[in-house]
């Protein structure tokens, strides 16, 4: 395990062509945080992307991330 961070959460969602990993670390001085991967297929390769947010910003994160989502859920049953 690395010193670092300890894996404290994961889930993975397997959407379509992409897979998503939500994981919950913590580092060694006890900060956790969110990493949030997404894994796509290209060709023979996968493409990676991570998002990385801090504890002192999940709610902030978490209020902007339901807005998006209810926007685009609102937009889309017109």
């Amino acid at each position: 395990m690395d010193s670092e961070r300890k894996e404290l959460f994961s889930e993975k969602v397997v959407a379509g062509s992409r897979t998503y990993f939500f994981n919950i670390k913590e580092t060694s001085k006890g900060d956790k945080y969110l990493v949030i991967k997404e894994s796509k297929k290209s060709g023979e390769t996968f493409e990676h992307h991570r998002i990385m947010v801090f504890e002192e910003d999940f709610s902030a994160f978490s209020n902007g991330l339901k807005k998006a989502i209810e926007f685009a859920k609102n937009k889309s049953g017109e």
